[in-house]
């Protein structure tokens, strides 16, 4: 059977902030997801975070459109093309946001997180900086994919604090690696496999702050629509305070029939379950 993709998308502002600086987007026809969240004065973090969205999915659309990737990160050695390629349109996310941030009055510093997975097929490649996290739930558990590049993270990682310490730490905001903090950043990439019945979720630490993974477990996986299982994740940090901004997208890999193939062919002329390409 091919496979096919359910995917379920929120954000709020929270019970604190007054704008909401997180942003996401994904394009189904090319596998492409990705979550931002944005720092900096003056509305900046709204505008880099949507920056770094916009940037990731015209960077796929453009190569699909052209029909190659000439543009895939060669120093990303030993990897697949699809990470290489998320690679790469990080890489171009970072010096637009860092050249936007110099260029424009009020918004030096100007930075987000950021979180990308790309599904083609069963070949996922997933990229990262910062603390937003990409997890994978399959077979009633729960993993973390991603490594926060926060201080208090590297903290517990040197075994200088415990991963108890930290979730109470004052410092949980100061994360070491942004896009359009710098010049130059390298995202950590990975190549993976999905099976039939993976959920992904990416997130802003305005989720995970706030709720704990086996929580998230429970609430995804007490849901089969992905739709209830976001609303209740993000209805879950508000009642804990909600003292950031909240997203979260889910991605649900299945598997698609003969005849779901053939019915979306005849009466609509192509995909509409949301292929996995």
């Amino acid at each position: 059977m091919a496979l096919a993709m359910e995917i379920a998308g929120k954000t709020d502002v929270g019970c604190v902030r007054a704008n909401n600086e997180d942003n996401f987007g994904y394009d189904s026809r090319y596998g492409i997801f990705v979550v931002c969240d944005g720092m900096g004065g003056q509305a900046a973090g709204e505008v880099a975070s949507k920056m770094g969205v916009d940037i990731l999915l015209d960077y796929f659309r453009q190569n699909a459109k052209h029909g190659s990737n000439p543009q895939a990160d060669r120093s990303a050695e030993g990897v697949s093309a699809g990470a290489s390629s998320l690679a790469s349109a990080i890489h171009l996310a970072n010096r637009s946001i860092y050249q936007a941030g110099q260029q424009e009055n009020g918004r030096g510093g100007m930075g987000s997180t950021i979180v990308a997975a790309l599904v083609r097929g069963n070949a996922l490649a997933i990229a990262h900086v910062g603390d937003s996290r990409i997890y994978l739930i399959r077979q009633g558990a729960i993993q973390q994919l991603t490594q926060d590049h926060s201080l208090v993270m590297e903290q517990v990682r040197r075994g200088y604090i415990t991963l108890e310490q930290a979730q109470q730490s004052e410092m949980q905001n100061i994360i070491l690696r942004a896009l359009g903090s710098e010049e130059a950043v390298e995202p950590d990439i990975e190549d993976l496999v999905a099976v039939p019945g993976d959920v992904l979720l990416m997130t802003s630490d305005g989720l995970t702050r706030h709720v704990r993974d086996e929580e998230i477990l429970q609430m995804v996986t007490a849901s089969a629509d992905l739709n209830r299982a976001c609303n209740a994740l993000v209805q879950a940090a508000k009642d804990r305070g909600g003292d950031d901004n909240i997203t979260c997208l889910l991605v649900r890999i299945v598997e698609r029939s003969w005849y779901q193939n053939i019915f979306s062919k005849l009466f609509f002329g192509g995909p509409q379950w949301q292929n996995s390409i």
